[in-house]
């Protein structure tokens, strides 16, 4: 294992450390427990978005921490759920009267530990909104989740709900969309190499120089098969077909096309894969009105990628154009 670290142990806490001292015109970390915060929160009358999971996915979520996107983000151990006293510290330091909307990967320590907190802090008299993302078309099921697991769509509903909280939107508006989102967004991954989790010190999983893992999961996860290794086009195609057709999304959409590297794929790669994919959607008549490209939910140092699709409508097109300002996605700032 190469890493530069010092000790698998105090990792996430030297990162945070590092993340605080690089971004503290827009957050706060909070320690025992540990939160990652916006600067001026919380915000009198606004409906705060909190969320959240294991470490290891960077910048998902604590870079999506600041101005149109979240109030604050709780980051577990690398690939461990936040505990509930994290994420009920994190809603009580957001709350600003309005309520607090919880965006939750379907994992099931995230969701067991979400809820927790959800339930204590609705004993307290704070009003909390749990909204679970399950985008990945992969598999049904997985070692971490009960149903499909929460991916990429996570990145874009943090941004659309975070921009209508920005806004003033109430909570009942803010959850809305939040559903909306989970309804038409899809993702599928695959993977060139696996990831060295710290504290393991060992790979997760091997491949062979003409293999790659078609639907992997963020943490490793096996996904529908592991196949032979092919060019771009036959990548791309695959995946995309798997997102394209499981909505499905149709001649006319109107889609977000999110093409994002796991961590160790370099923006050259991206890129390549980025315009395959665009080529293939327009061949089908569905119209990409926005994009986005590079690694922004992440696993450690894989080799790989993922396609999310998001159908769009005038409502979600204007709150993703919304001016944002965060360690990871900043733009009309």
């Amino acid at each position: 294992m190469k890493k530069i670290i010092n000790n698998p142990s105090t990792v996430v806490d030297e990162a945070l450390r590092g993340l605080a001292a690089a971004h503290a015109d827009l957050l706060r970390v909070h320690t025992e427990p540990t939160y990652v915060v916006r600067a001026d929160a919380p915000r009198p009358g606004r409906v705060a978005v909190v969320s959240g999971g294991g470490s290891g996915h960077e910048p998902l979520h604590t870079g999506f921490v600041g101005r149109g996107m979240l109030d604050a983000a709780c980051p577990g151990a690398v690939f461990t759920s936040p505990t509930p006293d994290q994420v009920q510290a994190a809603i009580r330091a957001v709350d600003g009267g309005a309520g607090v909307v919880l965006v939750v990967k379907n994992y099931t320590g995230d969701v067991l530990n979400f809820e927790t907190a959800a339930e204590l802090a609705a004993a307290e008299g704070i009003e909390v909104r749990t909204v679970v993302v399950d985008d990945d078309v992969a598999v049904k099921d997985s070692t971490y989740t009960a149903g499909r697991r929460g991916v990429g769509g996570t990145v874009l509903l943090e941004k659309i709900v975070g921009a209508a909280a920005e806004r003033g939107a109430d909570l009942a508006t803010c959850e809305e969309l939040a559903r909306r989102v989970v309804a038409g967004v899809r993702s599928f991954g695959m993977a060139l190499t696996s990831c060295t989790v710290p504290h393991v010190g060992e790979p997760s999983f091997s491949l062979t120089e003409d293999e790659m893992e078609l639907g992997v999961g963020i943490h490793g996860e096996p996904g529908r098969s592991r196949i032979a290794l092919e060019p771009a086009d036959g990548i791309v195609r695959r995946l995309l077909d798997g997102v394209v057709e499981d909505l499905p999304f149709t001649e006319s959409d109107r889609v977000l096309l999110f093409t994002n590297g796991m961590g160790g794929t370099p923006t050259i790669e991206l890129y390549v894969a980025h315009g395959i994919a665009e080529r293939l959607l327009a061949e089908r008549g569905i119209r990409v009105e926005r994009r986005l490209v590079g690694p922004y939910i992440t696993s450690l140092e894989m080799q790989g990628m993922s396609i999310t699709l998001l159908r769009l409508d005038d409502e979600l097109t204007e709150l993703w154009d919304a001016p944002v300002h965060t360690p990871a996605l900043r733009w009309g700032v």
